[in-house]
């Protein structure tokens, strides 16, 4: 049986807000579980099709949240994490995960060439094309927010981080961030935790931001806060205010209009 929401759509990426005017620009690599029927089940019980093996449940609502209050643009993905994990480069070997934490993934073991390199063409490489058509657009580097979700459980062990703020070389707004976040004493918000550089997760930043000395931070937030609609327009609000705040001490011009 094809997964969760699966229809016969191939595209990879979608961008809303086009035409935000905000310095900033917003991603959400996994903000899908769509499998597209070709691929069936991918040899997964449905539960894990819905899981966070398959996609970053609630970072999606929460990126569109500050594509609104940011006046942003926002880029996101239209297909599941399994196919191809678009916050990972062609060469990884997770791009195209064969497990993912104690799960085996059937449907892309023993892949061919032909086979990996389609799901490249297919879906690395228009997401890819459609992030960095969304930055050419600005006149000068965006400021870059990448949104993700993390399970409070992975293999057995109970993390207690609420949101993680993570960053590559650059930690200028993940920091700044820090700073600002004047009432994370009612959350647990660490830096790099639960993931960091070393796990690979900055396969975006590293691509897009970096090399042009765009601002930037990758958030992760544990996703038992964001289950629903009001968890969600909560956390906008709360991460809303850090990154205006992070951003005016960073110089960040012109200054940042935030929606209501």
């Amino acid at each position: 049986m094809p997964g969760p929401d699966s229809d016969q759509r191939e595209t990879a990426v979608t961008v809303h807000n086009r035409d935000g005017r905000g310095p900033v620009m917003v991603v959400c690599e996994h903000a899908s579980r769509v499998i597209p029927a070709r691929y069936g089940d991918l040899g997964l019980r449905p539960e894990l099709l819905d899981s966070h093996i398959a996609w970053d449940s609630g970072a999606l609502p929460v990126a569109q949240g500050l594509s609104s209050a940011l006046d942003a643009p926002l880029v996101a993905s239209d297909l599941s994490r399994l196919l191809f994990d678009c916050n990972r480069p062609p060469e990884a070997p997770d791009a195209i995960p064969d497990h993912s934490e104690i799960h085996d993934i059937p449907g892309n073991q023993n892949l061919n060439a032909a086979e990996r390199a389609n799901r490249v063409t297919t879906i690395h490489d228009p997401f890819r094309d459609g992030l960095q058509g969304v930055m050419n657009r600005f006149a000068s580097p965006p400021v870059m927010i990448t949104v993700h979700s993390f399970t409070p459980v992975y293999r057995g062990q109970t993390r207690d981080v609420e949101i993680g703020l993570i960053c590559d070389s650059d930690e200028r707004l993940a920091r700044a961030m820090m700073s600002n976040a004047a009432d994370h004493t009612a959350r647990i918000v660490r830096l790099n935790d639960p993931y960091g550089p070393q796990d690979g997760v900055t396969h975006t930043l590293r691509t897009h931001a970096l090399p042009i000395g765009a601002i930037n931070v990758m958030l992760e937030i544990r996703n038992d806060l964001i289950r629903d609609a009001a968890a969600q327009t909560a956390m906008v609000a709360m991460l809303t205010r850090w990154i205006v705040a992070a951003c005016a001490d960073l110089g960040v011009a012109p200054p940042l209009k935030v929606s209501t």
